[in-house]
């Protein structure tokens, strides 16, 4: 199994629906905060689920929704067919878009299972998509050092607040035995220092800056907002 595979097939990485409806709607509202304009043509690379998505449409002037999971498009189209502004596409139909047709690109939680390598050609690729003006956001990216444990304990700090305590404990001690846990052991979560991150940024033609909130409850993670240069 990878990671497409395993986001591909049912998980319990959500403890409960409580769980899953806070968690899109704290990510739905701290993208939309992003976006730069009304009209803005916005791409959300590796989307998931996305069950944000037609609040986050009603911020922009349209929403592209590509992920690499088929099953997970099929339910999308599904869920989203009433919705005009929304297209969903796989990264093959993402990367035949026009150059310039997007104005505001996000990727959420989405660096960690990618290799470098993978990245850097992405990096280029939402470069040649965005128009001038636009903007890349890359958000809950995972410094070194950031543990497992560590996340749980994130966890378990945004269940108080939001009323799921109880379901987060006994999920916690699932996930701790799940393929998760196990994909997390054998591959790996691919990992950016700061500095790092920034580099990469510059050395494909960005702009970069960290923002002060990462998106989403781990505030441990880092978020970094670029711009093409020159």
């Amino acid at each position: 199994m990878d990671w497409v595979s395993f986001w591909d097939g049912a998980h319990s990485i959500y403890v409960n629906d409580r769980h899953k409806q806070v968690h899109y709607a704290r990510i739905t509202a701290d993208i939309a905060a992003l976006v730069p304009a009304p009209d803005a043509r916005v791409l959300d690379y590796g989307c998931g689920e996305a069950l944000g998505a037609p609040g986050l449409a009603r911020a922009c002037g349209s929403l592209i929704l590509a992920d690499a999971a088929p099953t997970v498009r099929a339910k999308l189209k599904e869920r989203l067919k009433g919705e005009p502004r929304i297209t969903v596409l796989s990264p093959e139909e993402t990367a035949a878009l026009p150059d310039g047709s997007l104005d505001f690109v996000i990727a959420n939680s989405l660096l960690q299972y990618l290799s470098k390598d993978v990245l850097k050609s992405l990096l280029g690729l939402w470069r040649r998509l965005l128009a001038p003006g636009g903007a890349l956001v890359l958000a809950d990216v995972i410094p070194p050092g950031v543990s497992a444990v560590q996340d749980a304990a994130a966890l378990l700090s945004f269940a108080a607040r939001d009323g799921f305590l109880p379901a987060a404990v006994i999920g916690l001690a699932k996930t701790a035995v799940s393929p998760y846990r196990k994909l997390r052991a054998d591959l790996g979560l691919t990992m950016y220092e700061e500095a790092e991150m920034l580099a990469l940024l510059k050395e494909a033609g960005y702009a970069p800056e960290r923002l002060a909130r990462n998106i989403g409850h781990n505030q441990r993670r880092m978020a970094f907002r670029a711009v093409p240069a020159g």
